[in-house]
């Protein structure tokens, strides 16, 4: 009898030790689990850009309708893309997206060529928007352009 208590009390030691030891396993291995997502979600959030939800119905004012001379362009902000706002030689404002088609290059308006050119692979548009010559696939997207008072408000048509 004296035995098989011995034998439980061998036992039940062995299980404490295994549960110790299990416990101490499973503690170390959280803590390491903890210190590599401590250290890789501040390096993962800092390389992955926040979302930035544009509104739908974007409408901006541009500039002032005596800093923008005939036969001259000049970029601004459109929410968080760019946009070119044209003054034909006749006197007319027009916006497109700043953004070529072809690679996303920002397009500018030429004087001397009186027209949108993109100088990364010499993409050209009409200020109609409309691609005329180099690579780009389609025309740029436009947007309307109303003239309240001084100001050019530019919104999406």
């Amino acid at each position: 009898m004296n035995s098989v208590k011995q034998d439980v009390r061998d036992e039940m030691e062995r299980m404490n030790k295994t549960t110790r030891r299990s416990f101490l396993d499973y503690l170390l291995g959280t803590s390491v689990g903890a210190v590599v997502v401590s250290i890789c979600y501040p390096v993962l959030s800092f390389l992955t850009p926040p979302r930035v939800a544009e509104s739908a119905d974007l409408t901006v004012v541009a500039g002032k309708v005596k800093d923008i001379p005939p036969n001259s362009g000049r970029i601004f902000k459109f929410g968080s893309r760019a946009a070119l706002l044209v003054r034909t030689p006749a006197g007319e404002i027009r916006a497109f997206s700043a953004t070529c088609t072809h690679l996303d290059c920002t397009v500018q308006y030429r004087d001397d060529l009186r027209g949108i050119w993109c100088a990364c692979h010499d993409g050209h548009y009409d200020l109609q928007g409309r691609n005329v010559s180099g690579p780009p696939p389609r025309p740029l997207e436009q947007f309307k352009v109303n003239v309240r008072g001084d100001e050019i408000v530019v919104s999406r048509g």
